[in-house]
């Protein structure tokens, strides 16, 4: 089984036979946040994603380093033109805070949601404002090949230079003549020899708080520039799997590749792993478009869209029930019927301790077991493998009524791959106990109820009620901010 795994190269455009540079062992670098606003649901797929690739490379027998990086500098509001403020020393302006104060927040809330969501913590987790040094060394060695130039104490990568020899492009599909129909010089670009070259290194305005010394100038490293230098450190100059988002393709990714090919006169990265996005009404959930709903309000149904919280484990399932590389639309609909899914699931799994033994069998285990690691092995199927596990549903319900039968061997067979397949590989954990959940539901009800009497207060102006209600559950823990629709709330 540990030869069979195909994964889907986006660099080649077909699956591969995933063959590592090490044999027995797997390098895994995936784009991780940037850390200035809260984690929303589209950040889940990527994590949840490689999260499975990551358990079943492990289960396959890899020992794999799973690097994941933390953006806390370089990536600036305007991405296509790489102007505006550092999106993260935007914030900081915004809350009053340090750039660094806001990136732990940030960062922390990530890291809370994604152990919810049972999201394994990678082997190593870099920060990019702590390899300055490490992305300095790669601008130099890019500078000396003869693909980069100095305007200003800013170091730009010549894309033009370096298609002469290699191709920019090859990822994305896209050829340079196209880039440069659909790139237009823009006011403050002009130092730039073409406006489709990309910082390597900027040069800091003296109010700019994020900035470092360089031989160039005091400034601060572009943001395609870390990951090429933190994956190469901790992976190697060539290593096995880049994973992230497919809205990272370009120019993100691409440019990755010009810069460890133009400094090591090789590409470093042997498969390309794109995941798709989360669509909400057929477009793309995304913070910059405005239209997503993050993690939190997910699991305390505290959004305009929701008509109830829904648990990590509902969101986990309901990502998983797609494959990776196509779309997901949300809806609530589309999450209760994930929610109902799971539970039939997680329901079976409960049984199977349970399950009478016979003297003979009647169903075939080992064509169920082959039939849902065949998926998985076929670049990740995860709804295809669900699918094989509620054949699996079927038979454990049919062996506790009665009408199917199994020997004893071949029960501990069936939990063994079960459990296997349903907790170390897909993640999935028992949901709470109904009492739990039933729980969370009337603390959910009791906070909107209280609420609403505070909104009926503040609309016959009583002013001093109002006040009363939202300081005593300010001082519970809750946090109330008041919209055009209503309320919202959050537990700190």
């Amino acid at each position: 089984m540990k030869n069979q795994l195909v994964i889907y190269n986006t660099l080649t455009r077909k699956k591969e036979l995933f063959i590592p540079v090490v044999d027995g062992r797997a390098g895994l670098y995936v784009c991780g946040p940037t850390v200035y606003s809260d984690t929303h649901l589209g950040h889940a797929r990527p994590n949840i994603t490689f999260d499975i690739l990551f358990r079943y490379l492990t289960f396959l027998g890899y020992k794999v380093r799973y690097v994941r990086n933390i953006t806390d500098v370089g990536h600036l509001e305007n991405e296509s033109t790489e102007s505006g403020d550092d999106k993260i020393l935007k914030k900081a302006r915004l809350e009053q805070l340090e750039p660094m104060e806001v990136a732990q927040k940030y960062m922390n809330n990530f890291h809370r949601n994604m152990q919810q969501l049972n999201v394994l913590p990678p082997s190593i987790e870099p920060r990019a404002s702590g390899h300055i040094l490490e992305q300095q060394h790669l601008v130099e060695s890019i500078l000396q090949n003869g693909y980069a130039y100095e305007v200003n104490g800013s170091v730009y990568f010549d894309v033009e230079k370096y298609n002469q020899k290699f191709r920019y492009g090859k990822l994305s599909g896209r050829n340079l003549d196209d880039i440069k129909t659909n790139t237009r010089q823009l006011e403050g670009q002009s130092e730039k020899r073409n406006s489709f070259d990309f910082a390597l290194w900027k040069k800091a305005s003296p109010d700019h708080i994020m900035q470092w010394p360089s031989k160039w100038s005091y400034g601060f490293p572009g943001w395609h520039l870390e990951c090429s230098a933190m994956s190469m450190k901790y992976l190697g100059d060539i290593f096995d799997i880049h994973g992230g988002g497919m809205d990272l393709a370009f120019p993100h990714h691409e440019c990755e590749i010009a810069q460890s090919t133009a400094s090591r006169g090789k590409e470093s990265v042997r498969y390309w792993m794109h995941n798709n996005m989360i669509t909400i009404q057929g477009q793309k959930m995304a913070r910059s478009l405005g239209n997503f709903i993050t993690l939190d309000e997910l699991f305390s149904g505290n959004h305009h869209l929701l008509e109830k919280a829904f648990s990590p484990m509902t969101i986990r399932f309901f990502i998983l029930q797609a494959h990776y590389r196509s779309t997901i639309d949300f809806s609530n609909e589309a999450l209760l019927a994930a929610e109902k899914g799971l539970e039939k699931l997680l329901n079976a799994v409960g049984l199977l301790d349970k399950l009478p033994a016979s003297t003979e069998s009647s169903c075939n285990i080992t064509e169920l077991k082959e039939k849902t690691f065949a998926a998985l092995n076929d670049d990740l199927n995860s709804p295809v493998a669900i699918a094989h596990l509620f054949e699996g549903v079927k038979i454990i319900n049919s062996i506790q009524a009665g009408t199917e039968k199994l020997t004893s061997a071949d029960i501990d067979e069936l939990n063994s791959f079960f459990k296997t397949v349903v907790f170390d590989i897909l993640g999935l954990i028992p949901e709470e106990s109904a009492g739990g959940e039933k729980k969370n539901e009337l603390l959910n009800e009791m906070i909107h109820l209280i609420l609403t009497l505070r909104m009926e207060a503040k609309a016959r102006k009583d002013w001093a009620a109002a006040d009363r209600i939202r300081d005593k559950l300010i001082a519970l823990g809750i946090e109330i901010k008041d919209t055009k629709d209503g309320f919202e709330w959050t537990l700190r």
